[in-house]
């Protein structure tokens, strides 16, 4: 038998192993280390849930549509909540499995497993290239509050952060799990330090005067703490239902990445446990760190305050409150912790990446990509994560070519619009599973599935709509339908004998 055959075998066994795997049991062939616990889990939980978007990026969803972003994230909230109990589901029915998206090839077929495996990576992969940009973005504006300009040591410290992170992935999974519980922590400090600054504003009923706040190209009106800041004018769309339909999107988008804690099962000591109290307890954090926020923070400053600066940016609403209640190294608090949170989101990138070409290569029918088919010493994906790390290792080099960087911001807001087609191809996976004799009536299982599965699809489907509503967001719409024609089709026209092979 030839090498190639070998590994063709090799990868058609992996396959069949995803495809008719010991389900549930715990006798899969799971080589990675079941290093997490149920604290580190749960922390991981709350990360993913909470980005650089709420710190930083919320001020924009405010102007949209004024109090009644509050109802949108609720909304949107509920709905991604309805994913985690779908992928709940399925990976309580077979913890061993390395990803949620091996689901997708089990049972929607191997050509959509394949279309869905390297669509996730490599949207894994483009979101790394921003975050690693934006870790050092910020680090640069940090210490400018400082007076200190770092910003031709930019292309270096991202190196730097990005080393460091990838060392903390390859030493051990709780490393991981200890490093993104301690960023979580920082995270959430920061969000009950606003909640409680405004609750006490408001109790005292706080006046402040007009004041120049960092990051705003003009002075910000003098106003008070007080109910009236959300109630008075208020509406529904007050900028009109095609703001109020953006803001779906925008919100959508913060989101993203709340399926993260999908990925941890197969390392998570007893996982059938700790897995149904991290899922049920995401739609408590949204209410608490996202609704509590944007709360927190209208009650201080009126939403009509909230406007673009020239350049169309908008100052961070955590930095205004921290402010206007009269700390003034607010700014560099604020983004010391868009720091952590950044770094956070990068974190989690590398290891999810890193999981899932572990995943592909498991599958592969390529003797090259056979070889990250690896597990380390310390039983982790250890090729996988530097191989996906070199490819997030380009971001400083495509920023510093402007006609490579302007073609990267089409293909990055494009991976946020390929993404819903991988959410939709795992509620469809879902749907399949519940009608197989794989379900298990006594596992973690989605409430009213037939519903709430198909309420979740359209919602994903009228998501994908939206895109098309705004010139900055409409290429991406359209590059990614492209997308799914051109390399899912070629995905189900490749693997369609494989898959009678396989399914018959």
């Amino acid at each position: 038998m030839t090498e190639t055959d070998k590994s063709e075998n090799a990868a058609m066994t992996g396959l069949n192993a995803v495809e008719n795997p010991k389900s549930g049991t715990g006798e899969g062939s799971n080589q990675l280390e079941r290093g997490l616990s149920n604290r580190h889990v749960q922390f991981i939980a709350i990360g993913g849930t909470i980005g650089t978007g709420l710190f930083l990026g919320s001020g924009k969803s405010i102007a949209l549509t004024g109090p009644s972003i509050i109802l949108v994230y609720i909304l949107v909230g509920l709905v991604m909540f309805l994913l985690m109990r779908a992928i709940g589901e399925l990976m309580y029915h077979d913890p061993d499995q390395h990803t949620f998206i091996s689901f997708i090839g089990r049972y929607l077929g191997a050509g959509w497993g394949h279309f869905a495996g390297w669509t996730y990576w490599i949207v894994l992969i483009l979101m790394g290239l921003s975050e690693i940009t934006a870790v050092g973005t910020y680090f640069v504006t940090f210490f400018d509050t400082f007076g200190f300009d770092l910003r031709a040591w930019q292309p270096l410290i991202e190196v730097c952060f990005l080393a460091v992170l990838a060392i903390i992935n390859l030493i051990a999974v709780k490393a991981f799990g200890e490093t993104e519980f301690w960023f979580s922590m920082i995270k959430i400090t920061l969000i009950v330090g606003l909640i409680v600054t405004a609750v006490v504003m408001v109790v005292i009923g706080y006046h402040y005067p007009a004041v120049q706040i960092h990051g705003v190209d003009h002075v910000s009106p003098a106003g008070h703490a007080g109910l009236d800041n959300i109630f008075s004018g208020l509406s529904l769309a007050p900028n009109g239902w095609l703001a109020l339909l953006m803001s779906f999107q925008m919100v959508f988008f913060a989101y993203e990445m709340i399926e993260f804690v999908g990925v941890t099962v197969s390392e998570t000591k007893n996982p059938r446990q700790v897995l149904p109290k991290a899922v049920n307890e995401i739609i408590m954090r949204i209410l608490i760190f996202y609704v509590g926020a944007l709360v927190a923070i209208m009650l201080i400053v009126p939403w009509r305050t909230f406007k673009p600066n020239k350049d169309g940016s908008f100052a961070s609403p955590f930095i205004m409150v921290f402010q206007y209640a009269g700390l003034n190294w607010a700014s560099a608090l604020v983004f010391f912790v868009v720091i952590t949170a950044a770094s956070s989101a990068l974190n989690s990138l590398l290891y999810s990446a890193g999981r899932h070409l572990y995943q592909l290569a498991e599958v592969s029918t390529s003797p090259v990509l056979r070889k990250l088919d690896v597990v380390s010493e310390s039983k982790v994906p250890a090729r996988a994560i530097v191989v996906s790390a070199c490819f997030i290792l380009l971001s400083p080099m495509i920023n510093s070519i402007p006609q490579i960087s302007n073609v990267f911001v089409l293909f990055s807001s494009a991976s946020s619009a390929v993404i819903i087609f991988v959410y939709v191809l795992t509620m469809l996976a879902h749907r399949r599973y519940r009608r197989s004799a794989d379900f298990s009536a006594d596992g973690f299982v989605m409430p009213a599935y037939k519903v709430t599965n198909t309420l979740t699809i359209l919602f994903f489907l009228f998501i994908y709509c939206t895109l098309f509503i705004s010139a900055d967001t409409r290429g991406s719409a359209i590059a990614g339908l492209i997308w799914l024609a051109l390399f899912g089709g070629y995905c189900v026209w490749r693997f369609r004998g494989k898959q009678n092979e396989m399914l018959s």
